[in-house]
């Protein structure tokens, strides 16, 4: 599981998927969360919007898993 440290309290979705690098800019978000599957604390999650705190876990089926780090 890789840790991906944010500066702030809370990140949108839609942020931390482009600071993991996992997509190469924010406007991409939307379409890779229609393409994807994005589960956020083992539950199914398609907003961008949402709100990421510490130690919420963001699983990415055949991308990886990652961890927040406040």
């Amino acid at each position: 599981m890789k840790e991906v440290r944010i500066s702030t309290e809370v990140i949108t979705l839609g942020q931390f998927l482009k600071l993991a690098d996992v997509i190469q800019t924010g406007g991409m978000a939307k379409w890779f969360l229609q393409e994807y599957e994005v589960y956020v604390n083992q539950e199914p999650e398609n907003r961008r919007g949402r709100k990421l705190k510490d130690q919420d876990i963001i699983d990415i089926p055949d991308v990886g898993k990652f961890v927040v780090i406040s």
